[in-house]
């Protein structure tokens, strides 16, 4: 079995690690909902970081970027369940069970599910299908047991529904608000302007008169900015940032920030603080 496996193709993953913590960025197109089996599981966006272990469990809302980390406890496997509450799904619940929004929800994006008896039940009711890799699940077992989920986290949680059940189209948002906080998250243009409620012509166009640049050369020069900012005034290593600054290596932000400042970030690390490097 490979990690992560599809359970039920695009809608339920089981997630598993044994022995060492990744970390990736993630972009969110549906809300999500993560049973934490075993192991730490920890989502970071520009607004938000939330931790949680074993028999917890996490609804994050749709169009989001982040980083995600797994780290599994020491001798021990890390297990994820994540299902993808996809929207055409959710609209069905809603016309079936007659639910609807009952206002904008503008609080954090991303909420721990505190447990009930209820929730617990359905959470190890899952957890088989999964260790079996879905075997003994089929599509149409496997969408009654979405639909199970939606109807107890509404039941917990009933203003949830202000959150599965708006099909509006994101609005637009602050632009320069939301690159300032979010330029370091290495995903896409078209992932930006989906992101900011704009088509990827509406963001091109907003962007320029924003920033006065075009997106992805005023994304490479923040984020080198940011980490010449980084490697003089607070002594950060050069491989510790260059991921959490977007980069994909090593050797294409080392080529980029020589290009940029003449002189490779290594070396500019040596010179600011030659006791301490490497």
């Amino acid at each position: 079995m490979t990690s992560p496996d599809e359970i039920l193709s695009g809608v339920i993953f089981y997630s598993y690690l044994s022995a060492e913590r990744r970390e990736k960025v993630c972009f969110w197109n549906d809300h999500t909902l993560i049973l934490q089996v075993s192991g730490q599981f920890t989502i970071e966006t520009s607004g938000q970081k939330i931790s949680m272990a074993g028999g917890e469990m996490l609804l994050i809302s749709k169009n989001q970027v982040g980083t995600l980390s797994k780290t599994p406890l020491p001798g021990a496997y890390y297990e994820t369940i994540i299902i993808s509450l996809q929207e055409d799904l959710l609209r069905k619940i809603a016309l079936e069970e007659k639910l609807e929004a009952d206002r904008k929800y503008t609080d954090t994006p991303n909420i721990l599910i505190p447990a009930n008896e209820f929730l617990q039940g359905y959470f190890q009711s899952v957890i088989p299908y999964a260790r079996s890799a879905g075997s003994a699940m089929t599509d149409e077992m496997g969408l009654l047991k979405v639909k199970e989920g939606v109807k107890l986290l509404i039941l917990a949680l009933p203003e949830l529904r202000d959150i599965l059940f708006d099909f509006s189209e994101p609005y637009k948002i602050d632009l320069e608000k939301f690159m300032l906080s979010n330029f370091h998250f290495n995903v896409p243009v078209e992932k930006f302007a989906q992101l900011t409620g704009r088509s990827l012509a509406g963001f091109k166009r907003d962007f320029q008169k924003t920033f006065g640049f075009p997106p992805r050369q005023w994304l490479q020069n923040r984020r080198l900015d940011t980490a010449k900012y980084l490697i003089e005034n607070k002594q950060q290593k050069p491989s510790a940032i260059y991921l959490e600054l977007g980069f994909k290596s090593m050797s294409h932000f080392s080529y980029s920030f020589r290009k940029k400042f003449g002189k490779s970030p290594n070396e500019l690390a040596y010179s600011t603080s030659p006791q301490t490097y490497p």
